[in-house]
């Protein structure tokens, strides 16, 4: 699952370029031809992937003329220069990279020491293309959780003094294709982002504000073999650590960079399927997005990556797409930051613009995706908590857990927090479901209503029934509650009627309540919570009912006036969503009398793993029925409106 922000924005970006562009005709002068080979393999690849001119931190000699420290420098200097911010501001450094200067220590303290900076918390990412969203998720991380105001991440790469044609000498200048493929592909360059809590305005772009909406990573290192590496054998039997010199793992082709281009179609087809994860489970919306800034370290790779959308039915049109490849060269793990910082100095960009990135890695096969969206500065933050009654909120609203841990009875503070993690993910799976972006996207309408109803009233009806059956299921030590859960499931027994009148006074058809669709989420929901409260003394029910009571009681309030908005409707068809927006409140209050009865009884660590378990497992449930409302069933015409989601019934609603 993605990794969402609620409170990163980009400040300022920059890069560093070391010397001057190298166009292709003057390559040899920087990478030398190895043998009669070189001259041809280098036409074939230069023709293929698209590259004009690079950059690199040695001279014709091959003497470095910028470390890998120094070009990452180079690039916060810049990044920091183009946003008006001194150094002194940032309180973490995160670095990504394939390797710095040194094997120890960490890049990310060499680069410091450069700067001559502060002392700050310091994070070393070790990896290939990825790691440079690696270091942007791990400094907004910081932001996210408070520890930072502002935070740097930077990504570097100096590959070029592993091509210089000394490197080859122990090997006769013989090397095999995979090594000599990446001396023509990969150059030298660092790209950096100043990240920030609040609400900055973004450098150079007055009235604009760049939200991080989310990055989401994943590695696929344990079903593929090795793709690219340094270190190993040609045969990638034998590490360089293995030998027992330096020259002798040069001579043994130990110290040479490779890809192994034949298993690189596999790369780009797991990152469109997880692409294609993305889409389904509402994270990203092709239509929606402005501009994607796909890391593909070839232009021959550009038709497989669009064959691939096209293939899934989510196309990004190419007119949306950017890439300074061309001109730029592929730095690697710094190719995602100097891409973004060049494209955010050069594109004009408007509020509600939605800026998507993709990386592929290539080294044990990892994908990583980046999401941005531009703001308004006049805007309201997206960490500010709007009334219950205002306008539904952006896919990064922050809609607060049903009690706040801050405020928590003693006691009772670890339970609700940990059961705070749980509501945050589970609302922000809800907020990317179909049925809740038709209603954010006014796409709503009576049909869409009618359906959802249709599936939750046979829900609704299910709660007071389990709930009387878990009152009856309790032992003596548990009187009390028994008696307060009798009481509200009598308060709740005819929810299902006032649902029911609800959709008939909408429209709807279905006479009989038997009659009604029934959710398959729903039904699973509902056979899950009859099952535990069948059991001796269920007091996990309680965290099935935080979950129930919490969508009532924050959710629904939120989506209300768009819902009154798109369906033109009497209020008196709206009686039990108002109902619950109104009254939940009242009953978790009662929840947590309840919670706290039972950890008199029960001993605070029993009880509160019974009531997180049951929450967990009624959160995954309860986001199923969601999923499963737009969908239509094998048996429906395809004219019959998709199905929407529900709230199981039940509960302190």
């Amino acid at each position: 699952m993605p990794v969402s922000f609620q409170r990163v924005y980009l400040e300022s970006a920059g890069y560093f370029m070391p010397g001057e562009p190298i166009p292709n005709d003057r390559m040899d002068a920087y990478i030398a031809p190895l043998n009669r080979m070189s001259e041809r393999i280098k036409r074939r690849i230069l023709a293929e992937n698209g590259i004009l001119t690079r950059h690199y931190a040695i001279d014709a000699e091959g003497v470095t003329q910028h470390t890998n420290a120094q070009l990452a420098a180079g690039a916060i200097r810049d990044c920091l220069q183009r946003g008006g911010a001194e150094l002194s501001r940032v309180s973490l450094l995160a670095s990504g990279s394939s390797g710095g200067d040194t094997l120890m220590p960490g890049f990310a303290n060499m680069i410091q020491g450069e700067l001559a900076a502060q002392p700050m918390e310091t994070h070393s990412v070790h990896g290939i293309c990825a790691a440079g969203v690696s270091a942007i998720q791990t400094a907004a991380q910081g932001i996210e959780l408070g520890a930072h105001r502002s935070a740097i991440a930077v990504a570097s790469e100096m590959p070029s003094r592993l091509f210089k044609r000394s490197r080859f000498a122990a090997r006769g200048y013989e090397t095999d294709f995979d090594s000599h493929f990446l001396r023509w592909m990969l150059s030298d360059g660092a790209g950096a982002l100043l990240l920030s809590d609040g609400a900055p305005a973004l450098a150079g772009a007055p009235g604009l504000r760049l939200k991080l909406k989310w990055v989401h990573q994943r590695a696929f290192s344990g079903d593929y073999p090795v793709c690219m590496q340094l270190g190993l054998t040609e045969d990638r039997a034998r590490g360089h650590l293995d030998f027992g010199s330096w020259a002798e793992a040069e001579a043994a082709g130990a110290l040479s960079l490779r890809q192994d281009i034949r298993l690189l179609p596999h790369l780009f087809d797991i990152g469109i399927h997880e692409y294609a994860g993305l889409v389904r489970d509402g994270w990203v919306d092709p239509k929606r997005v402005d501009h994607f800034l796909c890391h593909y370290s070839s232009e021959k790779f550009i038709p497989v990556v669009e064959d691939l959308m096209n293939k899934a039915d989510l196309s990004i049109p190419r007119e949306r797409w950017w890439s300074n490849l061309a001109w730029r060269g592929n730095t690697g793990a710094a190719s995602i930051l100097v891409m973004l910082a060049e494209f955010l100095h050069t594109k004009t960009l408007k509020p509600g613009e939605q800026i998507f990135c993709y990386v592929p890695e290539s080294g044990r096969f990892m994908a990583a995706y980046m999401l941005l969206e531009v703001e308004a500065t006049d805007a309201v933050p997206a960490t500010t908590v709007a009334p219950r009654a205002a306008a539904v909120p952006d896919d990064d609203f922050v809609i607060a857990p049903p009690h706040d841990p801050a405020a928590a009875p003693d006691g009772l503070g670890a339970l609700l927090t940990e059961l705070a993690s749980i509501w945050h993910d589970y609302r922000s799976r809800v907020w990317r479901t179909p049925l809740i972006r038709q209603i954010r996207e006014r796409r709503f309408a009576l049909p869409d209503y009618l359906n959802w109803m249709e599936q939750w009233v046979p829900q609704v009806r299910e709660g007071s029934k389990w709930m009387r059956e878990g009152a009856a299921s309790l032992s003596g030590p548990y009187k009390m509650l028994a008696s307060l859960i009798d009481v509200h499931a009598g308060e709740e027994q005819n929810d299902f009627n006032i649902l029911f009148s609800d959709y008939q006074k909408a429209g709807g058809t279905v006479a009989q309540i038997d009659d009604l669709r029934r959710n398959p989420g729903g039904e699973a929901l509902n056979a899950y919570l009859h099952g535990l409260a069948a059991t001796r003394d269920p007091i996990g029910l309680l965290g099935a009912i935080y979950i129930i009571e919490g969508t009532g009681q924050r959710i629904v309030p939120a989506l209300l006036p768009l819902i009154k908005a798109s369906v033109k409707l009497p209020p008196d068809a709206f009686r039990f969503l108002e109902y619950h927006g109104h009254n939940d409140e009242n009953h978790l209050n009662r929840w947590l009398a309840a919670v706290e009865m039972v950890m008199a009884v029960e001993g605070q660590a029993r009880a509160a793993r019974q009531i997180i378990d049951t929450a967990r497992h009624t959160a995954a449930l309860y986001l199923m029925q969601f999923q499963h409302i737009t969908e239509r069933m094998p048996h429906e015409p395809p004219g019959r409106p998709k199905a929407n989601t529900a709230a199981a019934g039940g509960g302190f609603q």
